[in-house]
């Protein structure tokens, strides 16, 4: 059995690299081929991790800068197309991971598994246990206009509204079935499929790159397949949390972008005028709640730690 090809986009990732390398081994037998892009790590972690001996080759790319997850990952995809053309690695099936991600065991090859099992899959997601313990809905519809702007608008203060429901679609998290996209956090491709659309749009840096990558294999004839019998550990959001004033633009940004490119045409001009605007005051709302929630917890910290030296 050939190796899989495994690749993970960094941005100072700490010891989660360090846990995320060392579940490999144990989640298929196949052994691994891993490629680290890099994205501008300033704790040394991607190098220290290349460093330290490995059951399976692990390298590091530096991509020159924080160009964004699609990009990254795109990297590293074009960097091992280049080994599997020349022979040095030989395999139909292609991972992109989260290097906050720990694999169960046998995770991999039950991913392997439930492609096998669908000839016309593109992608396999397995499912995806947060910190906490809960599901995370991994495997959902395409949003369309009406349920995007109805969970943007509603879902912060009504979480069980039926277009958060529709947008999430996450009523069946417990059988192997079909879904219009999956988490990028964890994904097995198939090399044919991802070629075929030619990899991730780079146009977005961060957040809907998975919506848009699975949207446009959907269209291209392939499948998206959830499996739950594949189990995945995520720390979701480990460093995004820490720079809302950049993770929430760029939510927002790639959610127009998204809507935006399938509302062509002169006639959805004032669709876009009016999405543009609304995300836009949304942006800075939720900007603004999410810079005082970190301030307030900063002053939590900061009031426990001097109740601790006794001042």
């Amino acid at each position: 059995m050939a190796p899989i090809a495994i690749i993970t986009v960094t941005y100072s990732p700490g010891q989660h690299l360090w846990d995320f390398v060392n579940s490999i081994p144990a989640a298929t037998q196949r052994g691994g081929h891993v490629v680290i892009v890099d994205n501008g790590s300033r704790d040394g972690v991607p190098e220290a991790v290349c460093r330290a001996d490995h059951p399976m080759p692990v390298e590091l790319i530096h991509s020159g800068g924080n160009v964004g997850y699609g990009a990254g990952m795109n990297i590293g995809w074009k960097a091992l197309r280049d080994k599997r053309q020349s022979g040095e690695i030989d395999t139909d099936y292609l991972m992109i991971v989260n290097p906050d991600v720990v694999f169960n065991q046998g995770a991999i090859d039950r991913m392997i598994e439930a492609m096998e099992r669908h000839p016309r899959a593109g992608a396999v997601g397995p499912l995806i246990r947060e910190i906490d313990g809960s599901v995370y809905p991994s495997a959902r519809a395409v949003p369309q206009l009406g349920s995007g702007i109805g969970h943007a608008l509603l879902g912060p203060v009504w979480k069980n509204n039926p277009w958060t429901k529709r947008y999430l679609d996450d009523t069946d998290m417990s059988n192997e079935r079909r879904a219009g996209w999956l988490s990028g956090s964890c994904l097995l491709l198939r090399w044919d499929a991802f070629e075929s659309v030619n990899g991730f749009d780079e146009r977005y840096f961060m957040y809907m790159e998975d919506v848009d990558l699975g949207d446009r294999m959907g269209k291209a004839g392939w499948l998206n397949i959830f499996t739950p019998a594949a189990e995945i550990a995520h720390a979701q959001g480990h460093s995004a949390s820490k720079h809302p004033q950049i993770t929430l633009k760029a939510h927002h940004d790639s959610a127009y972008r998204f809507q935006a490119d399938r509302l062509v045409g002169w006639k959805y001009a004032p669709v876009r005028a009016v999405l543009k605007a609304g995300l836009s005051t949304r942006c800075i709302i939720a900007v603004t709640l999410a810079q005082r929630a970190l301030k307030k917890e900063q002053r939590q910290k900061e009031q426990e730690e001097k109740k601790s030296h006794g001042v």
